[in-house]
């Protein structure tokens, strides 16, 4: 029985089932009831559970928080691990110790699978914490002004509530287990020292671990060498900014002999390289020699090679910033620093990358101190265009080539770059990484509302193409947009067979540029507000890809339509809306 229950269910879903057993366990300590006749009675004190509860919107978090869970139950203390909205929230007011793990989005914003949850404790239904003791680790990117707010807000507001600190927050900017792996480390020793011995002669639950399931041969820190097999321009010449347009291009990439899976809503990992053309100009700008060998901690390798892939380049983070303004002595850098200034910094970093920070402040480096105040590189995650049961082993991509002109230079994306200087036949380093949180239904009757302006239409390529190869009979309407008809029209064909077929009821367009007033996806929600409500009410599933900004938008237009034709008051719509969410049928992958 056991068997069948844990058949097919990956690493996230045996943590899931772990913790669900122990939450079983802890919930009859609690409440007193006598255990199963098929089970010896559990007198383990609710002190000796720990949750884990992980707020994650890339998977970052996530793998941190599993690490941690492992790392616990190897110490022998007794865990449960959940995702933010899996977490019973009425439970907390009797949670004894409570790890939080959660990274910062944007300019400050939770992750969307842990909205609900931070809402809750933020907010006046919140219990008083006495008995809680806790610790919290943000993940975050520096480069944004609020950087690791979310967890600075919960480990305030859980303290203010009354709840015990275990230790200092950690806050992790992308090069992570610098921040997190001490972290780990000192959480693991306090849940030992809190865990409580069981009493003599008592009869014990022993937790469900995660199975030894087979690993994957490759992900994350072991990518897939894939083949790059076609890459075409999906948008034409002529379009907004340049005279050469958006740029947007669909890529295929072989996945045979990986081993490799995915479901629609996964994301396909990138490993990139920075562009040549850039290393040369830093290595220039401070005049140091590209085969200069320089060691990091147990790495060693030349000074090009930790430029081209193992260093940021096109991202600035704040701590080099400030190490460059203590080098430079540029009383600008300095005080821009010392302010504070959110909108300053946040246009900074928006607008440079680290090229134009050496050039408008010049300062000494020697190459062993650039390469470790550099952030390392981060993989680039881009929604999956594809549905595996209609293209085999492939997987698909639409990504926005960036380059533009700064002070005179040309400057790019990294990721963006990489794709586009790669040629059919040469390897991309890849792997797949999992997002739970934007499924399909698993009830293939149900509608699906799809939101996706601009690269967002990318998952719903892989919605509609999914459902048709598996005889869905619910329906399937899509919002799109982008500036032009004529020139972003992405996939206009495939749509229109789509709708030809039956596999795409309803297609809803709005190119903000083509009028002189701008429209966009939010105003064709609003103008459609009747039959959207209609198909919520009916058990329609909305899901939403794009921008951050846009997804905030999306939302509003989202609560004006449950408000208008729902007849509810603003509260009751949020309500209605986070409802939805809560039960999975409201889903974002925002960016």
């Amino acid at each position: 029985m056991l068997g069948r229950l844990t058949d097919g269910l990956d690493g996230a879903g045996l943590w899931w089932l772990s913790g669900y057993a122990a939450g079983l366990a802890r919930g009859q300590a609690l409440q007193g009831r006598p255990a199963s006749a098929a089970l010896p009675a559990a007198e383990t004190a609710p002190s000796q559970i720990l949750t884990i509860v992980y707020g994650s919107q890339t998977g970052n978090a996530k793998r941190v928080a599993e690490k941690l869970a492992a790392q616990s139950e190897a110490a022998g203390v007794t865990v449960r691990l959940l995702r933010a909205d899996a977490y019973p929230t009425r439970e907390l007011k009797d949670e004894k110790q409570l790890y939080i793990v959660i990274s910062t989005q944007g300019e400050g914003d939770p992750p969307d699978d842990a909205i609900g949850l931070v809402e809750f404790i933020r907010g006046r239904r919140a219990p008083k914490l006495p008995q809680l003791k806790f610790a919290v680790l943000g993940l975050g990117d520096s480069s944004y002004p609020q950087f690791c707010e979310i967890g600075r807000v919960l480990d305030e507001r859980l303290a203010e509530l009354g709840a015990t600190r275990l230790f200092e927050r950690g806050e992790a900017d992308l090069d992570i287990d610098s921040v997190a792996a001490p972290w780990l480390q000192r959480a693991v020793e306090e849940a030992k020292t809190l865990a409580t011995v069981q009493p003599q002669h008592s009869a014990t639950v022993t937790p469900l671990r995660p199975l030894q399931a087979t690993a994957p041969a490759h992900d994350r820190d072991r990518p897939f060498a894939a083949e790059l097999l076609a890459a075409h321009r999906l948008t034409a010449p002529g379009g907004l900014r340049t005279p050469a347009g958006r740029d947007v291009r669909h890529f295929e990439i072989s996945l045979e002999d990986s081993g490799l899976h995915y479901q629609p809503g996964d994301a396909l990992g990138l490993w990139p390289q920075n562009p040549p053309a850039l290393v040369d100009e830093v290595l220039a700008t401070l005049k140091l020699a590209g085969d200069t060998a320089v060691k990091v901690g147990d790495d060693e390798h030349s000074l090009r090679e930790w430029l081209s892939g193992k260093r940021e380049l096109t991202r600035l983070s704040r701590p080099f910033l400030a190490a460059h303004a203590g080098r430079s002595g540029d009383d600008g850098l300095k005080a821009l620093l010392d302010a504070g200034n959110r909108e300053a910094m946040a246009r900074l970093f928006d607008e440079q990358q680290v090229i134009d920070l050496l050039r408008r402040h010049p300062a000494d480096w020697d190459a062993e101190a650039l390469v470790s105040a550099l952030r390392p590189m981060a993989p680039r995650l881009y929604s999956i265009a594809s549905s595996q049961k209609q293209v085999g082993d492939e997987v698909h991509l639409t990504v926005a080539h960036v380059e533009y002109d700064f002070d005179g230079q040309t400057r790019w994306g990294t990721a963006s770059n990489f794709l586009s200087r790669t040629a059919e036949g040469e390897r991309l380093p890849v792997y797949i990484e999992p997002n739970e949180r934007f499924r399909l239904p698993t009830d293939a009757s149900r509608d699906i509302i799809m939101i996706g302006p601009g690269t967002g239409v990318a998952p719903f390529r892989a919605f509609v193409q999914e459902r048709a190869e598996i005889g869905a009979a619910g329906r399937n309407w899509l919002f799109f947009g982008n500036p032009h008809f004529r020139t972003d029209f992405l996939y206009q064909l495939e749509w229109q067979r789509a709708v030809r077929d039956g596999q795409l009821q309803r297609i809803d367009l709005a190119f903000s540029r083509d009028q002189a007033q701008k429209i966009y996806v939010q105003h064709r929600i609003r103008e459609n507000g009747r039959d959207v409500y209609d198909w919520l009410e009916s058990g329609a599933h909305v899901y939403v890809c794009g921008a951050i900004a846009m997804g905030k938008d999306v939302h509003a237009a989202l609560l004006d339509v449950v408000a208008e034709h729902g007849g509810k008051s603003r509260e009751d719509a949020a309500d209605y809306l986070s409802q939805l969410q809560q039960q999975g049928r409201y889903a974002r992958d925002v960016y």
